[in-house]
C-alpha cells in the first residue's frame, strides 16, 4: 500500500517571483550545492521551454550510509533519477516529478503547484511512495517520505535564500 506526505514551502515572494527563480539554471546550480552536503548530487539537464521547466537530477547515496533496512534489498550505491516539469508560468502554476532508482523496488511521484498566499506564495509538493517488498515495504515508504521532507524543506530554504540575494 502506498504512503502519502504533503509538503509546503512558503515564501514571501510572488507566484512570478518564485517561478523566475525556479526558471533559473543559477537557482538550480545552487540547489544541488546545498544538497552536496547530504549526498553526491548532479543536475543531469535543466530547460526552459514553453511548456514550462524540465530538470533532472541525480542523488546518490552511497550503499554504507544507507539505513540497514535498506541495505539489505539495495547491493549498491543507491542513485535517485529525479524528474521534475513545472508547467508554464500561470498565476496558479501545476508540474509533477518522478523519481527512481534503477532495480528499485518502487517508486515515488508527486504533483506540484505554486500558489498566491495573502504573504507571498506556497510551492506545496503531494507525494506518494510505494515499496513493492513484503515486511519491510512500509517501513521503506515511512523512510522514504520523511527523508523526502528533509530534502523538500532544504530545497524550500535555498529558495528562499536564492530569492533573497537575487529577487
Amino acid at each position: 500500500m502506498a504512503r502519502r506526505m504533503n509538503y509546503s514551502a512558503r515564501f514571501t515572494y510572488s507566484t512570478e517571483q518564485v517561478y523566475a527563480a525556479l526558471s533559473s539554471r543559477d537557482h538550480w546550480d545552487a540547489r544541488i550545492e546545498e544538497m552536496k552536503k547530504y549526498s553526491h548530487n548532479e543536475l543531469i539537464s535543466f530547460e526552459v521551454g514553453e511548456s514550462g521547466i524540465d530538470v533532472v537530477m541525480h542523488h546518490i547515496i552511497p550503499k554504507t550510509e544507507l539505513p540497514d533496512i535498506a541495505q539489505t534489498v539495495m547491493k549498491k550505491d543507491m542513485i535517485i533519477t529525479r524528474n521534475v516539469h513545472i508547467d508554464s508560468y500561470s498565476e496558479e502554476t501545476t508540474g509533477h516529478y518522478d523519481a527512481s532508482i534503477p532495480a528499485g523496488p518502487g517508486s515515488l511521484k508527486g504533483v506540484t503547484s505554486l500558489f498566491p498566499t495573502a504573504t507571498g506564495s506556497t510551492l506545496r509538493t503531494s507525494s506518494e511512495a510505494k515499496v513493492f517488498l513484503p515486511f519491510v515495504g512500509g517501513k521503506l515508504e515511512q523512510l522514504m517520505l520523511v527523508n523526502l521532507r528533509d530534502l523538500w524543506r532544504g530545497e524550500g530554504e535555498v529558495t528562499a535564500d536564492w530569492l533573497e540575494k537575487n529577487a
